[in-house]
């Protein structure tokens, strides 16, 4: 009885085994801008607390007042950029999966309003209020499911996320759902964490433009500290606004460039349900997380605004 030779790994100058090393050479480069910005964040804290405070201030109580205050910025703005780095986008539940049984109709059937007749029988039971610019149900080709309402496809992670903002290469990760509250207090944070070391490193570099600074290197620190402070204080205020304004209204910067679609009507205020909830559906209800980069909300798949809208938009989408 002869037996077959198994299946090795592809050779060295295969296709697959090329493209395998290209996407491996992706992921590195995707995380140079999050490496940018952590040796900016590790500049800056050498120059201001060993050349601005440490070795420039004389005044002890001046010094104690920056240290405090400043690591105080420096662990919250940290913090908050580790979570929206490392915290998973979360992905729709498996009721949004479509059945193997529903995979084999769709393949069959020619494109058109057949394969909606079988992507209609799979969505009937699900909340689902938005559909396509053609009225289609919102189905991913790619991850074989039927799109939960402000679900989107990044094509940078190659999976589609709950409540998708945007893909943010400063993170290396996809802002959604799970972390969106992160990266708000990320900005936050940076802006506050900048503008706090533009305010007190002022004096000193007026005083280095009028020659009040010893000649070491800690003046070169400190104007250059006062530059990068600035100059990101600048973009960062900019940035939480937009993202401010973002959350009042209950929208994502894809539903500001595409407003969602109902099954009647486009709405580009679909999703608002006040200023209070708004602010809500992003912090959660217990007020005393809400300026900590940790997780408040309650675990509802970012389904729980479809709950809150039905005397708005109507009862869910009649599938049938």
């Amino acid at each position: 009885m002869r037996c077959g030779k198994m299946a090795g790994p592809p050779a060295a100058g295969a296709p697959g085994a090329w493209g395998g090393v290209r996407r491996r050479c992706q992921r590195l480069l995707y995380w140079v801008p999050v490496l940018f910005i952590s040796s900016i964040l590790c500049w800056s804290y050498y120059a201001y607390v060993t050349q601005l405070c440490l070795l420039t201030m004389t005044n002890i109580g001046e010094k104690v007042v920056c240290l405090v205050a400043y690591h105080v910025f420096f662990m919250l703005f940290v913090w908050s950029y580790w979570k929206t780095i490392f915290t998973l986008p979360m992905n729709p539940s498996k009721e949004f999966h479509l059945s193997y049984s529903d995979k084999e109709s769709l393949e069959r059937e020619p494109r058109g309003e057949s394969q909606q007749e079988v992507l209609r029988r799979a969505a009937k039971d699900l909340p689902i209020y938005t559909r396509t610019m053609s009225g289609a149900i919102r189905y991913c080709d790619r991850c074989h499911l039927v799109k939960p309402d402000r679900c989107h496809h990044c094509s940078v992670c190659d999976k589609c996320i709950l409540k998708m903002d945007h893909h943010c290469p400063w993170v290396n990760n996809c802002v959604g759902f799970s972390n969106y509250k992160f990266f708000l207090l990320f900005l936050a944070y940076s802006l506050l964490y900048c503008l706090f070391i533009a305010a007190t490193d002022l004096q000193y570099f007026i005083k280095f433009w009028t020659n009040g600074l010893p000649d070491t290197q800690a003046k070169f620190h400190i104007m250059f500290l006062f530059f990068a402070a600035a100059m990101f204080s600048v973009s960062l205020s900019s940035l939480f606004g937009y993202h401010c304004w973002l959350v009042s209204k209950n929208k994502s910067t894809l539903e500001v460039f595409r407003a969602p679609i109902f099954r009647h009507r486009t709405d580009k205020n679909g999703f608002s349900l006040g200023f209070s909830k708004n602010l809500r559906q992003v912090f959660g209800d217990e007020k005393k997380y809400w300026l900590l980069p940790v997780f408040s909300r309650t675990m509802d798949f970012g389904l729980q605004y479809q709950k809150a809208k039905l005397l708005h938009i109507g009862n869910p989408i009649q599938l049938s």
